[in-house]
């Protein structure tokens, strides 16, 4: 009996830990750090977009964050944004928000998005202007802008203020993570792990 009541206690935790995976409820109207000392309308205005009106575009993928790190009124607020710019050719890589959904609205140009779930099934889709698609919490996607000669933006918005990216390639091939491991990990040889680390290093 006594196991029975562990359990049944382990079960209630481990469910109130997956229900407070995501941004907690605060007691106030917002959250003001402790380095602010005046609050008015500046602090609750993001003003970093300002820098992509009128720029010309990137010659690489870029994102272009408003979260809690960026916009410290976002604390406790539970949304994020992020503006993605693909020129021609380019990829988001496989990665994860394990804090958050991802909702994408392509303001620009064509994407092909898609995501994995749990069980290894993969969802695709082609994006034209206009169109919204939704990342599920916490699972593997990506985003590729097949046009070869025009760029492609998108908005990106999130429900967290700290959405989190765990990027594959970085997560799996940049942090020192053994040789071996990952060759065996991938079926393959270590001369093989070791020239997917050396492309993904950063350049001098």
């Amino acid at each position: 009996m006594a196991s029975q009541k562990l359990f049944s206690l382990l079960f209630s935790l481990a469910i109130i830990q997956m229900a407070l995976a995501s941004d907690p409820d605060i007691t106030s109207d917002f959250i003001v750090p402790s380095n602010v000392t005046q609050v008015d309308g500046n602090f609750f205005t993001f003003t970093g977009m300002r820098a992509l009106v009128g720029a010309p575009p990137p010659e690489t993928f870029k994102v272009t964050k408003a979260s809690m790190a960026e916009f410290p009124a976002l604390n406790g607020q539970s949304v994020s944004y992020a503006v993605l710019q693909f020129p021609a050719g380019t990829t988001n890589p496989p990665h994860t928000h394990p804090r958050s959904a991802e909702l994408l609205l392509l303001v620009q140009g064509s994407l092909n998005v898609g995501f994995v779930d749990t069980t290894n099934k993969l969802f695709v889709q082609t994006l034209q202007t206009g169109d919204l698609f939704v990342f599920p919490k916490g699972l593997v996607h990506f985003q590729y802008n097949p046009d070869e000669k025009a760029i492609a933006t998108a908005i990106s918005a999130f429900g967290s203020a700290n959405a989190g990216t765990v990027s594959l390639p970085n997560t799996l091939f940049t942090t020192g993570i053994d040789d071996t491991i990952l060759a065996k990990a991938f079926k393959t040889d270590v001369a093989t792990i070791q020239a997917l680390k050396a492309g993904l290093a950063p350049k001098p």
